[in-house]
């Protein structure tokens, strides 16, 4: 369940499997509408009678990308055939372009004549159903569309061409997934495809190359996928590869991306070049899962069925702030702005943001019931209203643009400033609302300190339009909150935060504690509610860190008996990327040595070792193999490495180290 490369323009977003088969198409945005659902884009090589596919366990297959860039370094090797294949593959960053450029590599001393088979399996909208392809051979290109999604295939032996036509040697259309149709790739085993010019239902397609190589010797070919709307949209982008060549597309998608990542603010001189490196592939990754229209999504990676047959494939607030957050620390505040339009479009009407959303702002599916002990009950994570004032602050405060505060302050700012102070016990306390694992109703230590933190960036903000209301029920709120917090969430008997309470059917006096040991816990620092070296969050963090360890040197559990995706009782839970990284900021923010800097960074090096080769982050790890779970890549895990490593820097330059 990992996607090795994620290729993307923010509108156009390609995934490809460790097989090195594109597996997920989302198009036209991030995270919505996926017109593969998963189905394997397979790529066969036909030599001296036989054909073999390159997921098929024969091949050796290598994967990472070019440095500094959104372009893969693939590489797959059939000794028994003899046959190397290069894959450098891309998305052009404003023209949805999907290309391949194959470097195919005769291993063998003699000439041979190799055919490359290309197999396209689409389910346009996700389903399949009523999709229609065709072979068209004025362009000799093959189309599959439905309603407004068409995808166009071509090919090319050479990078210049006079002619505007493709250079597609056979094909095939057909259905597939029938009774007696398994799909037009069987039609590829005896080297032959038959032509077939039009299929519809469930169909798929498959094209074949023929190319002869000397001995010892190798040539490049290109595969292309153009995305649009309409006929006229592809034949457009079609013209933009025959005429510019395939190559222009790869430099201009190299030069445009050296130049974004060249912005990092960020001094990495100073830090491993591994961690250097994945801080700069976290950055590309997490543009790669953001919508141009502001929806960062969670993941993208369609193998994994959450609840109910559900993805990732949504924008939780919660995980949309903390990545903007991240992203602006890092010297990308221009990124923080869609997403801030988005939540200020989305916005309930009582002020607060609703579970989770669909990338075009519709509300996305949900777990969390409208009713609790037979009456009215707002389905939310509080947290996830008050990180969004927390972000824009953060946005404010690198950017100085008050014009766009101005643009969001109505319909956005004071009305979650005033649902935060609104919603909330006679004492202070939030109401209960769900954790931010999405699996329990209270009142969380995480929830309060992002409340809090939402409070104080609320004030600073209406102080900046002179809003003396806005300000002086921010900071009494959160001044009073911070009480509460300590009087509330404090176990005094063990000198540590507790994980939540909640007040049984509203009732001060009844009081219900959960004392789960729970790494969201790290809140009550990073949020501001207590400095990191308070004895209450040492002590805390230390629990944390004692509890939830799995393993010797091994990765922090989300709390303990976490059953999602266990591997084994031995442990709490498996160890996560976010939870791990929430250890190492404590420890950044306390440290007032170098020396004291040795852990974090030791825990920084624990995610490096857990990434993929490719530098892609899952969610969580295995605990004895740290194969990765869940989804990958998860938004999240990059954008807390980012921000850690963040943190990490600006310590060391605090403290003077070089």
């Amino acid at each position: 369940m990992t996607r090795h490369i994620v290729l993307g323009n923010q509108s156009l977003l390609i995934n490809i499997d460790r097989w090195l088969q594109v597996r997920d198409i989302y198009f036209p945005q991030v995270g919505q509408e996926n017109h593969l659902s998963g189905h394997a884009q397979r790529i066969g090589v036909y030599a001296d009678g036989n054909i073999s596919w390159i997921n098929e366990s024969e091949w050796e297959r290598s994967h990472g990308y070019r440095k500094d860039t959104l372009i893969s370094d693939n590489q797959a090797i059939n000794h028994r055939i003899g046959i190397e294949l290069l894959l450098d593959e891309c998305v052009h960053g404003d023209m949805n372009i999907f290309l391949r450029k194959i470097t195919i590599r005769n291993l063998h001393s003699y000439t041979r004549n190799i055919r490359l088979f290309f197999n396209q399996d689409f389910h346009i909208y996700g389903t399949g159903i009523g999709d229609t392809a065709i072979y068209q051979m004025d362009h000799n290109v093959i189309v599959h569309y439905k309603n407004s999604r068409y995808f166009l295939i071509g090919a090319l032996k050479s990078n210049i061409t006079e002619k505007m036509t493709t250079d597609i040697d056979d094909f095939s259309v057909g259905q597939a997934e029938g009774e007696f149709f398994e799909g037009t790739f069987k039609d590829a085993e005896d080297g032959i495809l038959s032509k077939n010019p039009v299929a519809q239902g469930t169909v798929d397609s498959t094209i074949g190359l023929h190319i002869e190589i000397p001995g010892r010797s190798e040539k490049v070919v290109y595969y292309y996928i153009t995305a649009g709307k309409n006929f006229q949209e592809i034949y457009k982008l079609n013209d933009q590869v025959i005429e510019n060549g395939p190559e222009t597309i790869i430099e201009e998608t190299e030069r445009n991306n050296k130049l974004w990542i060249s912005n990092v603010s960020v001094d990495l001189s100073g830090i491993d070049t591994r961690i250097a490196e994945m801080y700069r592939r976290s950055l590309f990754v997490i543009k790669t899962q953001t919508d141009r229209e502001g929806a960062i999504i969670a993941a993208n990676d369609s193998d994994n069925l959450q609840y109910n047959r559900d993805t990732y494939s949504y924008m939780w607030a919660r995980d949309g702030a903390l990545t903007a957050a991240g992203m602006i620390n890092a010297g990308f505040p221009e990124f923080g702005r869609p997403f801030f339009t988005f939540c200020k479009d989305v916005l309930w009407w009582a002020g607060c943001m609703l579970h989770k959303y669909n990338p075009d702002g519709t509300l996305g599916s949900s777990w969390h019931p409208w009713v609790e002990f037979g009456r009215p009950s707002l389905p939310v994570q509080e947290d996830e209203t008050a990180l969004v004032l927390y972000a824009l602050w953060k946005y404010y405060e690198n950017t100085g643009d008050r014009e766009f505060i101005i643009e969001l302050y109505e319909p956005l700012i004071k009305k979650a400033a005033f649902f935060l102070n609104s919603y909330r016990y006679p004492n202070e306390m939030p109401r209960e609302s769900y954790d931010l694992w999405e699996e329990r109703r209270g009142i969380f230590t995480f929830t309060c300190a992002a409340v809090y933190a939402g409070l104080i960036a609320g004030e600073k903000l209406g102080d900046l339009l002179d809003d003396e209301e806005v300000c002086s029920l921010c900071r009494t709120t959160y001044q009073e909150l911070k009480r509460s917090i300590v009087d509330e969430l404090f176990d005094r008997d063990n000198e540590v935060f507790f994980r939540g309470i909640n007040f049984r059917c509203g009732d001060l006096d009844q009081k219900v504690v959960d004392r789960t040991v729970d790494s969201s816990v790290y809140a009550i620092f990073d949020f501001g509610v207590l400095p990191a070296d308070d004895i209450r969050v040492e002590n805390t963090m230390r629990r944390v860190e004692n509890k939830l360890r799995v393993g010797t040197n091994g990765g922090i559990a989300r709390y303990e008996n976490d059953n999602y995706h266990r591997q084994s009782d031995q442990y709490p839970g498996n160890p996560w990327i976010i939870c791990t990284l929430w250890l190492a900021k404590w420890y950044i923010a306390k440290a007032k040595s170098g020396d004291e800097l040795e852990k974090p960074l030791e825990l920084i090096n624990w995610v490096v070792n857990c990434s993929l080769e490719t530098g892609i982050m899952p969610e969580q790890v295995h605990p004895f193999t740290y194969e990765s779970l869940s989804v990958a890549p998860l938004t999240w895990s990059h954008a807390e490495f980012v921000d850690t490593v963040t943190k990490y820097i600006e310590k060391r330059q605090l403290l003077s180290l070089k």
